[in-house]
C-alpha cells in the first residue's frame, strides 16, 4: 500500500495518504489504524503532511494546497459548498442539496467521492437527523470513528 503514496501521515485515528500528481496534491486518503507512516517522498507531499500535521494540532490552521482538478462539475460543486463550510460547524446533506438544488443523496455521494478528505472538510457534512450519516462511502467502523474524532477535534459535536 505504501508505494501508492508519496507519504503516509500517522493519525490519532489511523493515517493520511498523500498522493501528489506533478505540482498538485492528486489524492489525500484515509487509511485504517495500525497503517505504518511513510516520509514525504517530494516537497510536496512533505508540505501536505506538515500542514496537515498542524491541523491535527490545531483545527484552526488552514491549507494552502494546490489541488489537482477532479470530480465532475456537480461534484466539484459540492465540495465547493463543503470548502466553505467554517471549522467547527456543520452543515446537514439536505442544507447543502438545497444551496445547489440537488437532493441529499446527490450531496452524500458526492462527499464520498471527495478526493481531498480533511482538506477540503467532508466530515462537516452531517444527517439531518442530528446523526453523523456516512462517511467516505462507509456507515460504520473506523470511518465513521474517524468522522467523529475530526468533529470532536473542531468541537463541532
Amino acid at each position: 500500500m505504501s508505494a501508492e503514496f508519496d507519504a503516509i501521515l500517522k493519525t490519532p485515528f489511523g493515517a493520511l495518504g498523500v498522493r501528489t500528481a506533478g505540482e498538485a496534491i492528486a489524492e489525500i486518503r484515509f487509511l485504517p489504524p495500525g497503517t505504518s507512516p511513510v516520509k514525504p517522498r517530494s516537497a510536496l507531499a512533505e508540505r501536505t503532511c506538515a500542514q496537515l500535521a498542524a491541523y491535527l494540532d490545531n483545527p484552526q490552521a488552514g491549507f494552502d494546497l494546490p489541488l489537482a482538478t477532479a470530480g465532475t462539475p456537480f461534484q466539484r460543486s459540492v465540495w465547493r459548498a463543503i470548502a466553505a463550510i467554517p471549522e467547527g460547524r456543520t452543515l446537514t446533506y439536505g442544507e447543502i442539496a438545497k444551496s445547489l438544488k440537488s437532493a441529499p443523496r446527490a450531496v452524500g455521494q458526492a462527499c464520498g467521492r471527495n478526493p481531498y478528505p480533511v482538506v477540503v472538510p467532508c466530515h462537516r457534512v452531517v444527517a439531518a437527523d442530528g446523526g453523523l450519516g456516512g462517511f467516505a462511502s462507509a456507515r460504520g467502523g473506523w470511518l465513521l470513528d474517524t468522522k467523529r474524532w475530526l468533529l470532536d477535534h473542531e468541537r463541532a459535536l
